[in-house]
Protein backbone atom coordinates (compact mmCIF):
# COMPACT_ATOMS: atom_id res chain seq x y z
CA UNK A 1 0.00 0.00 0.00
CA UNK A 2 0.85 3.32 -1.06
CA UNK A 3 0.69 6.46 1.78
CA UNK A 4 0.80 9.92 0.90
CA UNK A 5 1.67 12.94 3.48
CA UNK A 6 0.12 15.75 2.91
CA UNK A 7 0.86 20.14 2.84
CA UNK A 8 -0.27 22.85 1.81
CA UNK A 9 -1.57 27.17 2.46
CA UNK A 10 -4.53 27.06 4.11
CA UNK A 11 -7.11 30.21 3.92
CA UNK A 12 -7.99 31.33 7.23
CA UNK A 13 -11.51 30.29 8.50
CA UNK A 14 -12.19 29.79 5.17
CA UNK A 15 -13.41 26.03 5.27
CA UNK A 16 -14.99 25.49 1.77
CA UNK A 17 -11.71 26.90 0.14
CA UNK A 18 -9.48 24.79 2.16
CA UNK A 19 -11.52 21.65 2.22
CA UNK A 20 -11.63 22.11 -2.14
CA UNK A 21 -7.26 22.72 -1.77
CA UNK A 22 -7.33 19.53 0.52
CA UNK A 23 -9.34 17.12 -2.23
CA UNK A 24 -7.31 18.29 -5.40
CA UNK A 25 -4.44 17.19 -2.98
CA UNK A 26 -6.43 14.13 -2.12
CA UNK A 27 -7.08 13.54 -6.07
CA UNK A 28 -3.36 13.89 -6.79
CA UNK A 29 -1.94 11.75 -3.86
CA UNK A 30 -4.62 8.91 -5.44
CA UNK A 31 -3.35 9.93 -8.97
CA UNK A 32 0.23 8.68 -7.72
CA UNK A 33 -1.03 5.57 -6.76
CA UNK A 34 -1.38 5.89 -3.16
CA UNK A 35 -4.31 4.83 -0.63
CA UNK A 36 -4.53 7.27 2.03
CA UNK A 37 -3.58 10.69 2.66
CA UNK A 38 -2.93 12.25 5.53
CA UNK A 39 -3.30 16.15 6.25
CA UNK A 40 -1.69 18.79 8.60
CA UNK A 41 -3.13 20.48 12.05
CA UNK A 42 -6.42 22.19 11.87
CA UNK A 43 -6.80 21.58 7.80
CA UNK A 44 -10.39 23.05 7.27
CA UNK A 45 -10.04 26.02 9.10
CA UNK A 46 -6.13 26.98 8.99
CA UNK A 47 -4.35 27.20 12.29
CA UNK A 48 -6.29 29.94 13.74
CA UNK A 49 -6.89 29.01 17.58
CA UNK A 50 -8.85 32.62 18.49
CA UNK A 51 -10.93 32.71 15.82
CA UNK A 52 -12.18 29.14 16.32
CA UNK A 53 -12.55 30.21 20.13
CA UNK A 54 -14.29 32.90 19.04
CA UNK A 55 -16.70 31.28 16.16
CA UNK A 56 -18.38 27.74 16.97
CA UNK A 57 -19.49 27.92 13.32
CA UNK A 58 -16.03 26.91 11.91
CA UNK A 59 -16.17 23.71 14.14
CA UNK A 60 -17.48 20.33 12.67
CA UNK A 61 -20.53 18.79 14.11
CA UNK A 62 -19.11 15.23 13.52
CA UNK A 63 -17.49 13.03 11.23
CA UNK A 64 -20.35 13.19 8.80
CA UNK A 65 -20.35 16.98 8.43
CA UNK A 66 -21.09 18.07 4.79
CA UNK A 67 -18.43 20.68 4.66
CA UNK A 68 -15.81 17.32 4.47
CA UNK A 69 -17.56 16.22 1.61
CA UNK A 70 -15.23 17.24 -1.62
CA UNK A 71 -12.44 15.60 0.70
CA UNK A 72 -14.58 12.25 1.43
CA UNK A 73 -15.51 11.79 -2.16
CA UNK A 74 -11.61 11.63 -3.42
CA UNK A 75 -11.66 7.76 -3.50
CA UNK A 76 -8.85 7.66 -1.19
CA UNK A 77 -8.59 7.22 2.23
CA UNK A 78 -8.36 10.33 3.96
CA UNK A 79 -7.25 11.47 7.58
CA UNK A 80 -8.13 15.38 8.01
CA UNK A 81 -7.57 17.23 10.84
CA UNK A 82 -10.09 19.82 12.12
CA UNK A 83 -12.13 21.30 15.29
CA UNK A 84 -14.62 19.10 15.96
CA UNK A 85 -17.77 20.07 18.26
CA UNK A 86 -18.01 17.72 21.68
CA UNK A 87 -20.66 17.86 24.29
CA UNK A 88 -19.02 20.44 26.18
CA UNK A 89 -18.16 23.82 25.54
CA UNK A 90 -14.79 23.93 23.78
CA UNK A 91 -14.24 21.75 21.06
CA UNK A 92 -11.34 19.19 20.39
CA UNK A 93 -8.36 18.78 17.63
CA UNK A 94 -9.23 15.77 15.72
CA UNK A 95 -8.19 13.81 12.74
CA UNK A 96 -11.02 12.37 11.16
CA UNK A 97 -10.54 8.92 8.92
CA UNK A 98 -12.77 8.00 6.28
CA UNK A 99 -11.76 4.94 4.07
CA UNK A 100 -11.56 5.55 0.25
CA UNK A 101 -15.24 5.18 -0.25
CA UNK A 102 -16.13 8.12 2.36
CA UNK A 103 -17.08 5.79 5.19
CA UNK A 104 -16.44 6.92 8.76
CA UNK A 105 -13.13 4.99 10.26
CA UNK A 106 -11.98 6.66 13.78
CA UNK A 107 -11.95 9.80 15.16
CA UNK A 108 -8.82 10.74 17.39
CA UNK A 109 -8.50 13.95 19.46
CA UNK A 110 -5.46 15.27 20.43
CA UNK A 111 -4.16 14.64 23.65
CA UNK A 112 -0.97 16.80 24.51
CA UNK A 113 -2.66 20.22 24.25
CA UNK A 114 0.60 23.09 23.33
CA UNK A 115 0.28 25.96 25.73
CA UNK A 116 -2.18 28.38 24.05
CA UNK A 117 -4.11 25.57 22.93
CA UNK A 118 -5.30 24.28 26.43
CA UNK A 119 -7.47 28.03 26.47
CA UNK A 120 -9.21 26.95 23.42
CA UNK A 121 -9.79 23.18 23.13
CA UNK A 122 -10.60 20.37 25.36
CA UNK A 123 -7.94 17.88 25.39
CA UNK A 124 -8.63 13.85 23.91
CA UNK A 125 -8.44 10.98 26.65
CA UNK A 126 -8.43 8.01 24.15
CA UNK A 127 -5.62 6.65 21.36
CA UNK A 128 -6.42 7.40 18.01
CA UNK A 129 -5.85 3.45 15.93
CA UNK A 130 -7.26 2.01 12.78
CA UNK A 131 -6.66 -0.76 10.09
CA UNK A 132 -6.71 -0.30 6.90
CA UNK A 133 -5.89 -2.72 4.28
CA UNK A 134 -4.30 -5.18 6.21
CA UNK A 135 -2.38 -2.16 7.81
CA UNK A 136 -2.63 -0.78 11.17
CA UNK A 137 -1.97 2.69 11.82
CA UNK A 138 -1.38 4.82 14.81
CA UNK A 139 -2.51 8.66 15.15
CA UNK A 140 -0.94 11.78 16.60
CA UNK A 141 -1.37 15.58 16.16
CA UNK A 142 1.87 17.93 16.68
CA UNK A 143 2.43 18.04 20.22
CA UNK A 144 1.41 14.27 21.00
CA UNK A 145 4.28 12.98 18.79
CA UNK A 146 7.05 14.62 21.29
CA UNK A 147 5.37 12.14 23.92
CA UNK A 148 6.68 8.47 23.76
CA UNK A 149 3.14 7.42 25.30
CA UNK A 150 1.60 8.26 21.78
CA UNK A 151 3.22 6.75 19.18
CA UNK A 152 4.78 4.09 21.63
CA UNK A 153 1.29 2.92 22.13
CA UNK A 154 0.21 2.21 18.84
CA UNK A 155 3.85 0.42 18.59
CA UNK A 156 2.62 -1.60 21.25
CA UNK A 157 -0.99 -2.63 19.94
CA UNK A 158 0.61 -3.85 16.34
CA UNK A 159 0.40 -0.42 14.33
CA UNK A 160 3.49 -0.39 11.65
CA UNK A 161 2.16 3.23 10.76
CA UNK A 162 2.01 6.45 12.56
CA UNK A 163 0.16 9.41 10.91
CA UNK A 164 1.92 12.48 12.44
CA UNK A 165 -0.71 15.94 11.41
CA UNK A 166 0.94 18.72 12.75
CA UNK A 167 2.42 22.10 12.39
CA UNK A 168 5.99 22.92 12.28
CA UNK A 169 6.96 26.10 11.52
CA UNK A 170 10.20 28.42 10.19
CA UNK A 171 12.88 28.43 12.85
CA UNK A 172 13.10 26.11 16.14
CA UNK A 173 9.75 24.40 13.96
CA UNK A 174 12.28 22.86 11.17
CA UNK A 175 14.99 21.47 13.41
CA UNK A 176 12.24 19.95 16.16
CA UNK A 177 10.75 18.20 12.43
CA UNK A 178 13.77 17.16 11.03
CA UNK A 179 14.31 15.32 15.33
CA UNK A 180 10.58 13.85 16.68
CA UNK A 181 9.82 11.78 13.04
CA UNK A 182 12.87 9.83 12.48
CA UNK A 183 13.05 9.16 16.24
CA UNK A 184 9.91 7.51 16.51
CA UNK A 185 10.58 5.56 13.40
CA UNK A 186 13.68 4.70 14.77
CA UNK A 187 12.55 4.20 18.66
CA UNK A 188 9.53 2.54 17.73
CA UNK A 189 9.95 0.55 14.37
CA UNK A 190 7.22 2.32 12.62
CA UNK A 191 6.98 4.17 9.18
CA UNK A 192 6.02 7.48 9.69
CA UNK A 193 4.02 9.72 7.43
CA UNK A 194 4.74 13.76 8.69
CA UNK A 195 1.88 16.19 6.86
CA UNK A 196 2.40 20.04 7.49
CA UNK A 197 1.62 23.12 6.43
CA UNK A 198 3.62 25.45 4.39
CA UNK A 199 3.74 29.24 4.49
CA UNK A 200 1.66 31.60 6.96
CA UNK A 201 -0.29 29.46 9.36
CA UNK A 202 -1.82 31.39 12.22
CA UNK A 203 1.16 33.14 13.91
CA UNK A 204 3.42 30.89 12.08
CA UNK A 205 4.63 30.01 8.74
CA UNK A 206 4.84 26.48 8.44
CA UNK A 207 8.11 25.33 6.71
CA UNK A 208 6.67 22.35 4.40
CA UNK A 209 8.53 19.01 4.61
CA UNK A 210 6.46 16.93 4.44
CA UNK A 211 7.84 13.37 4.90
CA UNK A 212 7.61 9.44 4.93
CA UNK A 213 10.10 7.64 6.78
CA UNK A 214 11.09 4.07 7.62
CA UNK A 215 11.19 1.75 10.66
CA UNK A 216 14.97 2.40 11.80
CA UNK A 217 14.78 6.52 10.19
CA UNK A 218 15.84 6.13 6.84
CA UNK A 219 13.69 8.92 4.80
CA UNK A 220 11.95 7.41 1.71
CA UNK A 221 10.01 11.12 0.49
CA UNK A 222 10.31 14.43 1.48
CA UNK A 223 8.63 17.40 0.36
CA UNK A 224 10.33 20.84 -0.14
CA UNK A 225 9.75 24.27 2.13
CA UNK A 226 7.88 26.05 -0.01
CA UNK A 227 4.91 23.99 -2.70
CA UNK A 228 1.33 22.83 -1.38
CA UNK A 229 1.93 19.22 -2.51
CA UNK A 230 2.21 15.43 -1.45
CA UNK A 231 4.98 13.08 -1.36
CA UNK A 232 4.06 9.13 -1.37
CA UNK A 233 6.21 6.35 0.01
CA UNK A 234 5.34 2.27 -0.31
CA UNK A 235 4.52 0.52 3.18
CA UNK A 236 4.46 -3.21 2.96
CA UNK A 237 1.57 -5.27 4.86
CA UNK A 238 2.67 -7.59 7.83
CA UNK A 239 2.47 -10.17 5.64
CA UNK A 240 4.19 -8.89 2.69
CA UNK A 241 7.49 -7.60 4.78
CA UNK A 242 7.67 -11.16 6.38
CA UNK A 243 7.52 -12.78 3.41
CA UNK A 244 10.37 -10.16 2.22
CA UNK A 245 12.28 -11.03 5.56
CA UNK A 246 12.26 -14.78 4.67
CA UNK A 247 12.97 -13.81 1.43
CA UNK A 248 16.46 -11.96 2.19
CA UNK A 249 16.97 -14.49 4.96
CA UNK A 250 16.72 -17.72 2.97
CA UNK A 251 19.08 -15.32 0.53
CA UNK A 252 21.91 -14.88 2.44
CA UNK A 253 21.76 -18.90 3.66
CA UNK A 254 22.17 -19.31 -0.02
CA UNK A 255 24.84 -17.00 -0.59
CA UNK A 256 26.19 -18.29 2.52
CA UNK A 257 26.33 -22.26 1.09
CA UNK A 258 27.60 -21.11 -1.83
CA UNK A 259 30.49 -19.08 0.21
CA UNK A 260 29.52 -15.59 -1.26
CA UNK A 261 26.56 -14.42 1.28
CA UNK A 262 27.73 -11.07 1.26
CA UNK A 263 28.83 -10.15 -2.52
CA UNK A 264 27.88 -7.39 -3.65
CA UNK A 265 25.03 -8.38 -6.24
CA UNK A 266 25.11 -11.74 -5.00
CA UNK A 267 21.31 -13.57 -4.35
CA UNK A 268 22.06 -13.14 -0.25
CA UNK A 269 23.32 -9.98 -0.18
CA UNK A 270 20.84 -7.89 1.75
CA UNK A 271 19.25 -4.70 -0.21
CA UNK A 272 19.09 -1.60 1.18
CA UNK A 273 15.42 -1.69 1.97
CA UNK A 274 16.48 -4.51 4.13
CA UNK A 275 18.55 -2.81 6.17
CA UNK A 276 16.31 -0.25 7.15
Amino acid sequence: MKIAAAQLSCVPTDVSANAARAAALAVRAREEGAGLVVFPELTLTGYEPAALAADPGLWLADAEDPRLDPVRSTGIATAVNVALRTDGPRPVIATLVHDADGAHVTTYAKQHLFRHEQEVFAAGTVPGRFELDGIRFSLGICFDNHFADVPGAGAAAGCRVHLASSLYGTGDGVAERAAVHPGIARGFGMYVALANHVGPAGEWTGCGGAAVWAPGGTLLAEADAHTPSVVVAEVPTEAEADAEADGVAEGRAEGARAGHADEPGAPGAPTARARA
